[in-house]
Formats: C-alpha cells, structure tokens, sequence
C-alpha cells in the first residue's frame, strides 16, 4: 500500500525558560529545509530529517507575546535552536504552550532551566550573549578565536 500524502511528525523539542528570551530545541539531526515562522503568538517549524527524508510540523500557540522581529534560530547538525524574544522581558513563562495540555513531543530541558526569578540581574543580557554566540559559530561549531577578551573584564585565575 502507498502513502499519497506525506505523514508529518512533530519533532521532539525541549525548552527553557530566561528573563528576556524563551529557548525551544528541535532535537532534530541532519536537518534539511529547515523553516522557522515566528508569529507575537505562536510559531511554526518545520522540516526534512535523516536519511528517510521524515518530514517535521510543529505549531506552538506560546504562553506568552514574543517579538518575532526579535527572535531567531540556528541549526547545527544535531538539532535546530529557536530563541524566541519576550515581548514582556522579566515576566516568566510557566509553560510554553497557550493551553496546559501535555505535548508528548514537548519537554522541559532540565539542564539549562533555572528559576531566574529569584537572580540578580546578571542573567538579563543572556539574549545578547545568546546572539553573540550565534554570530560567533561556525558550522563546525564555535569559533574559539573570536572570543572577546573585553567581555569580563576579571580575570579567572589558572587553577593550579
């Protein structure tokens, strides 16, 4: 039996939360025709994955406002990174989604969420270290030479 119409699959994702910027990654290798829509209210993703060509649809009604203007994504061989800018910096996202159904491609990603609330104001320029890095990678990954030495202007002591 052939399939006529492609099936569409949503590719798994995780997310976190930060002061100005919501992070959604689309755990998706060897992406191909990647397209990103950001809309103030939702966004769109979608693309071909792996060497069976699986295509990939997500629609994500946000929780909250973003501004699409402000918000991008990178790919890398292993998965492609929305940053998606907060209309309304410091108010946090409980949840990414409008609706609190539990999306069962959707997790939160553990390792880099962190109750900011409770921070100083240290994490608020996370959006533009975010952008720099972007700039700064390269396909093969980040582009060590181009740190910027004036970033931190403390300098780390060698451990001995």
């Amino acid at each position: 039996m052939q399939h006529s119409r492609v099936e569409m699959h949503p590719a798994t994702a995780k997310w976190y939360d930060r002061r100005d910027s919501v992070f959604v990654e689309f755990c998706v290798e060897d992406s191909k025709d990647v397209q990103v829509k950001f809309d103030s209210s939702k966004f769109e993703f979608g693309c071909v994955s792996g060497t069976d060509n699986t295509k990939h649809q997500n629609t994500v009604d946000l929780f909250g406002e973003i501004d699409p203007k402000g918000s991008k994504h990178r790919r890398t061989d292993r998965s492609v990174l929305c940053c998606l800018r907060k209309a309304e910096a410091g108010k946090s996202w409980p949840r990414l989604t409008k609706d609190k159904t539990k999306n069962n491609w959707l997790s939160v990603d553990f390792t880099n969420w962190r109750d900011w609330e409770d921070d100083s104001e240290e994490d608020l320029s996370s959006f533009d270290k975010f952008s720099e890095m972007m700039n700064r990678m390269t396909d093969e990954g980040v582009d060590e030479e181009h740190e910027s030495a004036d970033s931190d202007d403390e300098k780390i002591p060698d451990l001995e």
